[in-house]
């Protein structure tokens, strides 16, 4: 493209020479100059207009930050419904925790706490409506505060429930041969060897040599060796002066000093000692003082009772000469 210039005072023409590329930049250029000249003027038009309450301009820039303003309500009014109706949701669900919460104190032993201190959240919900921010910030300060005192609180039971399987576990009551029928049981009984009365200071579970004999309880092995009367023996102290006793054993599989837990094999069942027949003679011994064992397996068999289905008792006394 080709451009002649011409001065008139001096009397003088100039040549231009574009090309293409040359002449589209210098197009857009121009363009780029106008628009950012229009958007100047628009900005400057409203701006003042707005300012200087123009007859027109002023009435269309309120009009417009009206309705961008109403929009923004409307946003966040709608974020504002769905925060008020999440809080509603946990809240009940805070509420519904805090009776279980009481259900297992119960359990555990431990009295309820002052609503104050533990920053119970109990009365009328949350309702679906509209609710200004200054409310939802208190409402989470209050959530807040409540799961805080609901954690403390549940802290409490579990130490106390977990004091109680401690205690729990200390105590007699896991069947010391599984799936085997007891035999002669705790009392005064003609003794088979002497064919006089007698006490039978335990509980005997006839059963065939090699039967593995388990720990009824967690504790420390007190002895595990030969006696004339039992055979081979084993003693378990689970403290508070509780110990239980395993004798006429085949073979011990714990030492003294052992600690054993609950269920953990000790013995095989044997017909060592003074016994007429191979079974296990089960004691369970207070400051040395024998108990009846079937009280403690009694409690054991009802503490399980609720995950077994009350399948009924799991013993039965069956005759027999044991000693």
């Amino acid at each position: 493209m080709h451009l002649i210039i011409t001065d008139a005072w001096v009397a003088k023409s100039r040549a231009l020479h574009l090309t293409g590329v040359q002449l589209v930049l210098a197009g857009l250029s121009l363009s780029a100059v106008l628009v950012l000249t229009s958007l100047g003027l628009y900005h400057w038009v409203f701006l003042e207009g707005a300012r200087q309450g123009w007859p027109v301009v002023g009435p269309m820039v309120k009009l417009l930050l009206k309705s961008e303003i109403e929009s923004q309500d409307a946003v966040m009014r709608d974020n504002l419904d769905a925060m008020a109706k999440r809080l509603g949701q946990m809240q009940a669900r805070l509420v519904q925790l805090e009776s279980l919460g009481e259900r297992v104190a119960g359990l555990a032993g431990v009295p309820a706490a002052d609503p104050k201190l533990r920053g119970a959240a109990g009365g009328a919900l949350i309702a679906p409506r509209a609710m200004t921010a200054e409310e939802l910030s208190h409402s989470l300060e209050r959530f807040d505060a409540a799961a805080l005192g609901q954690m403390d609180w549940l802290t409490v039971t579990e130490s106390r429930l977990f004091e109680q399987k401690v205690r729990s576990s200390r105590l007699p009551t896991q069947h010391p041969v599984e799936g085997v029928d007891t035999g002669s049981g705790f009392g005064w009984r003609v003794d088979p060897i002497t064919g006089q009365s007698a006490l039978h200071s335990g509980l005997d579970f006839p059963a065939d040599t090699g039967t593995p004999i388990v720990a009824a309880a967690g504790g420390v092995v007190v002895f595990a060796g030969w006696h004339a009367a039992y055979g081979h023996m084993v003693e378990v102290d689970h403290g508070n002066d509780l110990v239980t006793r395993y004798a006429h054993a085949s073979q011990l599989h714990a030492k003294q000093g052992d600690l054993v837990r609950r269920g953990q094999k000790i013995a095989n069942v044997g017909n060592t000692g003074r016994s007429t027949g191979a079974h296990l003679h089960f004691e369970v011994l207070v400051a040395g003082v024998p108990q009846d064992p079937q009280k403690f397996l009694d409690a054991g068999r009802l503490a399980a009772q609720p995950q077994e289905a009350r399948a009924g008792p799991s013993t039965r006394v069956a005759s027999g000469p044991r000693r």
